[in-house]
């Protein structure tokens, strides 16, 4: 059970967040990966191993002739959470990734075709794709010409964002990443009483000067979740990877987790980001106030991220502190210093 240190309000033996279907993640043994895979037509030979992923299944196969698309013995098995994303949400992430490399930009494919890139499993209809291996390092930080580099990147990613549009995939907003996800903390009884009303308080009103500024940027293609752990250093260069958080929101969101401090350093980072990134698209500068306020959805969404998925044993583990008071007193706090901060930009 969650961690609590006020009584539950929500029922004992509901049922998970993500539905019934969960249960069926549990049972990935690497019997039934190979067993997936091998129903694509491929062999394996076997060896299996896991890649760090929280969110999903994911897997480095071993196959037993080379794939005829990377002349590759190996290749990377991606099982999506169920309950989490449709079909059609699936399939726009493929799409997007398709059209990057249409456009010449570095990024990991998934195998097969445009209409024939997403598979199920037949005992538990789990959706799957497979991905060539790509090898690379992830950078700790970034010195200035990578921060330039970087900007570039990005500046390329989300012109060709712009081009579609996602139709089914969230957008990213006030309502969706904040009134929901608080929502669901407070309806499951999860926010302990003595930081309950605070936590809600601040991020209502955050959610209420904001709103109208989510109002003035558009919003488009964007990879959603491009912090340094998804950016891979490869010989060829920088690639993006791993958007299966890719939403509609503002263009931003996609660059101040590069450069997320309050610091004048910051700010030059943020300088170097926008310098590149104007090579290649145009940038909404008066959406940076949004900063702040994607801060706190990102921290509100995070706990109710956790929060859905404690029924996977992953997550006691990698999360032992959520849910204590120290884990509450500083999402409040955290909130409470972006509410100062808007205030002091508006």
């Amino acid at each position: 059970m969650l961690p609590r240190v006020s009584k539950p309000r929500s029922k004992p033996g509901s049922a998970p967040a993500w539905g019934e279907a969960t249960q069926y993640f549990y049972e990935l043994t690497p019997e039934r990966i190979l067993q997936a895979i091998e129903s694509t037509g491929l062999r394996c030979t076997g060896r299996i191993n896991a890649l760090n992923s929280m969110e999903n299944r994911v897997m480095a196969v071993e196959l037993e002739d080379p794939h005829p698309d990377t002349g590759n013995t190996f290749l990377v098995a991606k099982f999506y959470r169920p309950g989490r994303w449709t079909e059609a949400q699936i399939m726009e992430e493929h799409a997007f990734l398709f059209d990057l490399a249409e456009a010449e930009i570095p990024v990991a494919t998934p195998l097969g075709s445009r209409d024939h890139s997403l598979h199920r499993t037949e005992d538990s209809g789990i959706w799957f794709c497979l991905f060539p291996r790509i090898g690379g390092r992830t950078p700790d930080e970034l010195d200035h010409d990578q921060l330039e580099r970087i900007g570039r990147l990005l500046g390329r990613v989300h012109a060709t964002g712009a081009r579609e549009t996602a139709r089914h995939r969230i957008t990213l907003g006030p309502e969706s990443y904040g009134k929901a996800s608080l929502d669901f903390l407070l309806s499951e009884g999860h926010i302990p009483d003595p930081f309950e009303s605070r936590i809600a308080r601040t991020l209502t009103d955050i959610l209420a000067c904001s709103t109208p500024w989510f109002a003035e940027v558009r919003c488009q293609r964007i990879h959603g979740d491009a912090h340094l752990g998804n950016l891979l250093w490869t010989p060829q260069g920088a690639m993006w990877v791993d958007f299966d958080d890719m939403v509609s929101g503002p263009p931003v969101q996609d660059l101040w987790l590069l450069a997320a401090g309050r610091e004048p350093e910051d700010e030059h980072r943020r300088d170097l980001l926008f310098r590149g990134y104007s090579e290649f698209h145009d940038f909404d500068f008066n959406s940076w106030k949004l900063v702040e306020p994607l801060r706190a959805l990102r921290y509100i969404h995070f706990a109710a991220w956790i929060s859905k998925r404690w029924t996977d044993p992953a997550f006691p583990r990698a999360f032992p502190f959520y849910g204590s008071p120290s884990y509450w007193g500083q999402l409040a706090d955290d909130l409470h210093e972006c509410l100062e901060t808007m205030d002091q930009t508006r």
